[in-house]
């Protein structure tokens, strides 16, 4: 359950929103959920306490999730699909003067790391669907769909250096998926085809082995700076 404290944090102090999903990846249908994500700057004083503000929240709104902006930093250091692909959507509702510097930053996050990080969570991905397969004759073929799209998007990422999330000309055959109408044995052959090119792709990669972590920290200690500055009272600060 939401809390009155963590729902002030998103409603007055996100920096950064967006819509994402199949919304954003192109492959939604009429029956489509709006998923939002966010990145909120928690106030610098808040930390100076024993409880700390928390890393994220879920809510106030149906399929609304935010991140403190440390939080949001380090996963996306670590090449973490999720919050990479927040990062790129194509369905920005809101950025302010922070959240537009940390949209600036978005390729000093991208590095190799992707291809372990994006191929290691869609290997866990076909393990579920592997198992349903057993258990009920079928996967969930929505799951099959976006595990697809995502191989595919971590492939383009280590060919070009590029996260583009959209899927553009894919859109009919991904949704072919979707409804089922591929058979299971092709939809194995695509993934394991699409694991082979990520592996091949990731030895001539232009990405960095490592993102640009210097930077990045940069960003978040001015940014906790002027909200601590901001948080003095008018004429305070120590004198000289």
């Amino acid at each position: 359950m939401i809390t009155p404290c963590d729902e002030a944090l998103v409603r007055d102090h996100t920096v950064y929103s967006c819509v994402m999903g199949s919304r954003a990846f192109g492959l939604a249908t009429d029956g489509s959920d709006t998923d939002r994500r966010g990145v909120f700057l928690a106030p610098t004083p808040l930390f100076w306490r024993f409880d700390k503000p928390p890393a994220h929240v879920e809510g106030p709104a149906d399929e609304q999730f935010s991140w403190e902006l440390e939080r949001f930093c380090e996963l996306a250091l670590r090449a973490n699909p999720n919050v990479l692909e927040c990062l790129h959507s194509p369905l920005v509702e809101h950025a302010d003067a922070t959240g537009r510097e940390l949209l600036s930053l978005r390729g000093a996050f991208l590095s190799r790391r992707a291809h372990g990080t994006f191929v290691r969570y869609a290997l866990g991905q076909r393990r579920k669907l592997d198992a349903d397969v057993r258990q009920y004759g079928a996967p969930r073929w929505k799951h099959a769909m976006h595990l697809l799209r995502l191989l595919a998007s971590c492939r383009d990422l280590l060919r070009t250096g590029e996260l583009r999330i959209g899927v553009g000309a894919d859109r009919e055959e991904l949704l072919a998926v979707r409804r089922g109408e591929v058979p299971w044995p092709e939809v194995e052959r695509r993934m394991t085809r699409l694991a082979e090119e990520n592996d091949a792709s990731a030895a001539a990669s232009p990405l960095p082995a490592e993102p640009d972590r210097a930077r990045i920290e940069d960003f978040l200690i001015r940014t906790r700076r002027a909200s601590a500055l901001a948080a003095l009272p008018a004429g305070g600060g120590s004198a000289g």
